[in-house]
């Protein structure tokens, strides 16, 4: 794995709107909201952290502190090393468990 140094994060804003649109009753819970926020800040810093490979550079995390309901917040993102760059594809609520 690459070092500590920042990645830059692209479209995790426009995907957050997104989510918050399409499901509102998942991002209308502070807890729930404010735990996908700082998830996406931290993939700064570690964007392999609590993640699984799901393709050559496509990868899915359930996001920590967002089980509600039967249901938990996901994303699947793209890591592109050689940019040092995390590329939001999607952020969504899931049954539990995914």
């Amino acid at each position: 794995m690459p070092d500590n140094a920042d990645w830059k994060l692209k479209e995790f804003v426009e995907k957050l709107s997104l989510w918050e649109k399409t499901e509102p009753a998942s991002a209308a819970l502070g807890g729930v909201c404010l735990a996908v926020t700082r998830w996406i800040m931290n993939r700064c810093a570690d964007p392999y952290a609590g993640a699984r490979r799901e393709g050559e550079n496509l990868w899915f995390a359930s996001i920590p502190g967002t089980l509600h309901g039967g249901q938990v917040v996901c994303c699947s993102y793209w890591i592109y090393e050689t940019r040092r760059t995390v590329r939001c594809n999607q952020i969504s609520t899931l049954n539990w468990p995914v």
